[in-house]
């Protein structure tokens, strides 16, 4: 069956191991910054839809390894910042003490990408199943809007060009 192909010939298996490393590389991305990920699944070709759920998973699986380490990297923060040495009237420590977990968990993501909002909420002393389901929440409220804009700036630039 083998017989007879040369390299660069595709049966589908190649193209669709293509768009899967594609989809893992949006996700892969997405583990670190969102805001970078959608712009690269739409210039890879990738529709809409997969683009939105690779982001969401690569920033939600960012999120949930950060604040499952949280003991940790409390512990590891107190120990290099120092408990006293924080800035009390930070902004983080503003927008947590007027908004709680849902408010931080909803514009985090926007400020500080979904690791950092997730490393701050731990930092914070946050409820680490509240801290996953409001900055989840705030992921996929950003990561929505952004696939929508970048979605519909794409269609405008093909409607022009």
């Amino acid at each position: 069956a083998r017989q007879g192909r040369r390299r660069g010939d595709h049966q589908g298996g190649g193209v669709l191991t293509h768009v899967v490393l594609q989809i893992l590389g949006v996700a892969a991305v997405a583990v670190v910054e969102l805001w970078a990920a959608v712009p690269l699944g739409m210039a890879m070709g990738l529709a809409a839809p997969l683009v939105w759920a690779a982001t969401l998973a690569g920033a939600l699986l960012g999120i949930a390894g950060v604040v499952l380490a949280g003991d940790r990297l409390r512990t590891w923060l107190v120990s290099r910042v120092g408990r006293g040495r924080t800035r009390e009237g930070g902004r983080a420590r503003r927008l947590w003490d007027r908004y709680g977990v849902i408010g931080w968990g909803l514009v985090a993501p926007l400020l500080l990408g979904a690791p950092l909002a997730a490393a701050v909420g731990v930092a914070l002393g946050a409820d680490r199943r509240r801290l996953i389901l409001w900055l989840g929440a705030g992921a996929a409220l950003w990561t929505t809007a952004l696939t929508v804009a970048v979605a519909l700036g794409v269609d405008a630039l093909r409607a022009v060009g």
